[in-house]
């Protein structure tokens, strides 16, 4: 595995249907693999509008099984292109059972698995809870051509136990596809995901989508970003109105040193935490 892995973000608006979404997607993943890019991530819910902003049962149709055709099709993309990619989707496990999901495909098109959003909001322009059960597979790290990476979904990382989670099995890059919203917790979105990276020692990809789109009032910012284990920005942050691909060198080489230099697992007290995970 290379040192300095080249990784894609995606954060684009709204185009109309799930059919065009998904089209320009599959160009964001060509244009990333011809800059170099060997592993990339779509925004939450990436084929959809972000439906959650209203509680309409007609949104249940987005939902579909994974695996199943939309990680099939771009199962053979991520195998023509040589690229790992991270499909945040709307997953349907039997109907009535709804997730919010990440699939991961590895560099030569294997599904490698899946994971849940654990924390669900439930507030307004945000109802969450109408159309997902909360996560039931924990925290899995898959291992993939440029590592081991794992996955966090948007209100997800306001929690700090999954984050902690991935970094005790070995996650070198987390992904936090997410959508949210100018005014809402802006402020923390500089704030909460670097801090992360340094408490657990890793790089962090963010992930917003923009935009306002026509289900609600809701101002997605982008503002999308690698940020590296010393909690330091990976080249520019993206812009805050408009669909960018950002596409950036992560350095995993860095790891080791501030793994060694902090030295925070060797000094973590699990024997000490039991009280905090109580009911």
């Amino acid at each position: 595995m290379a040192e300095i892995i080249r990784a894609a973000l995606v954060q684009t608006n709204w185009t109309g249907d799930k059919e065009s979404m998904i089209k320009a997607h599959e160009e964001y993943a060509r244009q990333a693999a011809t800059q170099g890019a060997k592993v990339i991530c779509f925004q939450e819910l990436f084929y959809g509008p972000y439906f959650c902003q209203v509680q309409d049962q007609g949104y249940y149709a987005y939902a579909e099984s994974i695996p199943g055709p939309t990680t099939e099709r771009f199962a053979a993309l991520a195998a023509q292109l040589g690229m790992v990619m991270v499909l945040p989707m709307y997953e349907q496990e039997q109907p009535g059972v709804l997730y919010n999901t990440a699939a991961v495909i590895d560099a030569d098109g294997t599904f490698l698995g899946k994971y849940r959003k654990t924390h669900i909001p439930q507030v307004k322009g945000f109802w969450e809870k109408f159309y997902f059960r909360p996560g039931n597979l924990g925290y899995p790290v898959f291992d993939t051509a440029v590592g081991r990476i794992g996955v966090y979904i948007c209100y997800d990382r306001h929690f700090p136990e999954g984050w902690r989670a991935l970094g005790l099995a070995g996650a070198t890059v987390v992904f936090n596809p997410s959508a949210t919203s100018r005014g809402l917790s802006a402020y923390l979105w500089k704030l909460e995901q670097p801090a992360s990276a340094v408490a657990n020692e890793y790089f962090v990809g963010a992930i917003n989508r923009v935009g306002v789109e026509d289900l609600g009032e809701n101002d997605f910012y982008g503002t999308s970003y690698f940020v590296d284990p010393e909690g330091q920005f990976v080249g520019e942050v993206g812009v805050d109105h408009a669909p960018e691909l950002i596409v950036r060198d992560l350095d995993l080489g860095l790891l080791a040193e501030v793994r060694d230099r902090w030295a925070f697992y060797r000094d973590r007290r699990p024997d000490a935490y039991d009280s905090l995970v109580r009911p």
